[in-house]
């Protein structure tokens, strides 16, 4: 078997398993990012002694701990990146329709519907901590099938 299929079918699972039990991809998830973040400020601290390295390093740190003690951080991150690309699809679709220049008007109305959807999504992501643990699982899902088909 090649190692995409083996890959798409890991991440398949993965997606599956975030889906069924979705507080514990979250948790998971967390954890995971909070370790790396730890990891990345103790290795810029380490690095070089630098005022902007150690701050950057004590920055990360604190925000890795925040991560493994707080579950619903990982949400509000979420919640804040959706808002981000919601706005700037809604901005993009609008000046599409004002330009009328290479976009169609039917793809700046879809962009600006789709940027409306995202923003939802991170409305309905920081509300519900669980609902950034499925939509990691869609995700890994739908990678999963991409590089299986591959």
């Amino acid at each position: 078997m090649e190692s995409n299929k083996i890959a798409g079918i890991l991440s398949a699972i993965l997606g599956l398993i975030f889906i069924i039990f979705p507080i514990f991809g979250t948790a998971a998830v967390s954890v995971l990012m909070g370790i790396s973040l730890i990891l990345f400020g103790i290795v810029l601290i380490i690095a070089g002694f630098t005022a902007f390295n150690i701050i950057i390093g004590i920055l990360s740190i604190i925000v890795g701990l925040i991560f493994i003690t707080n579950i619903a951080a990982l949400s509000f991150v979420f919640a804040l990146q959706f808002y981000i690309i919601g706005i700037l699809l809604i901005l993009a679709g609008i000046a599409g329709l004002i330009s009328g220049g290479q976009i169609s008007k039917l793809a700046s109305i879809g962009i600006v519907i789709l940027g409306i959807i995202s923003f939802a999504l991170g409305g309905l992501s920081i509300d519900q901590p669980m609902f950034a643990a499925i939509l990691i699982g869609v995700a890994l899902i739908i990678e999963g099938i991409g590089l299986y088909i591959e």
